[in-house]
């Protein structure tokens, strides 16, 4: 019995390990943030398994099913929407129980949004600061206070009716000349890479209406 937690394409349905395919044809159930979407990549590899939702809204019943699934000598896989399980979804939680039972944890390692903004964004990144999703009010500013002074580079999550007021407050913190790159719509047709000052950026991103999911690559105190 064993938890694979199974990286998978971000945008491009090519993006995906051979092992990942061959790990999810072999378990024996298949946990899923959203099991019609994912169903649209488990039909393209024809993997044919038994699907059970698994996501943010899932409550503690839930977790206990799979874990009984488990124990009981069962193989199962868990997927996001897009990308590695356990990054802004709530893997760790089925993760952590699984070890409190003595489960083991194999990670079929793969695609992730923000590692794939990192790589093109042209900024540091020996060095960086992850951040999932910004706080949506409390604490947010407290947050963005703390990092004024940071020198390494830092990423985040952003949804396009969130982007045009974030990248505001960034101005307003870290100000106009600091670096950013905006990357959207990652490995899908209309991918496309922002570059430059905030606030060249800011005209960039207000000019138009946002659309697809954004990762904000923020260049840290002294980047030039």
């Amino acid at each position: 019995m064993s938890l694979y937690i199974v990286s998978t394409p971000i945008g491009n349905l090519a993006d995906i390990t051979v092992r990942a395919i061959e790990t999810l044809k072999n378990v024996d159930l298949i946990a899923t943030e959203d099991t019609r979407h994912s169903q649209i990549l488990l039909n393209k590899y024809e993997i044919n398994k038994k699907c059970i939702s698994f996501h943010s809204h899932s409550g503690q019943a839930k977790v206990e099913k799979i874990i009984n699934e488990l124990i009981n000598g069962k193989d199962v896989a868990v997927i996001s929407d897009a990308g590695t399980p356990g990054i802004s979804d709530p893997a760790y939680v089925l993760i952590k129980s699984a070890l409190e039972n003595n489960i083991e944890i194999i990670p079929i390692p793969g695609a992730s949004a923000f590692l794939t903004a990192l790589t093109a964004s042209g900024l540091p990144i020996n060095q960086f600061i992850y951040l999932g999703f910004l706080p949506l009010k409390k604490g947010r500013k407290t947050l963005l206070e703390s990092l004024q002074n940071e020198k390494k580079t830092v990423v985040f999550y952003e949804s396009p009716h969130r982007i045009i007021r974030t990248i505001a407050q960034l101005e307003e913190f870290f100000g106009f000349d600091r670096k950013i790159v905006i990357a959207r719509e990652l490995t899908k047709l209309h991918e496309e890479f922002i570059r430059g000052s905030i606030s060249e950026v800011r005209k960039i991103i207000e000019s138009r209406k946002p659309k697809g999911e954004f990762v904000v690559v923020l260049g840290g105190l002294g980047v030039i």
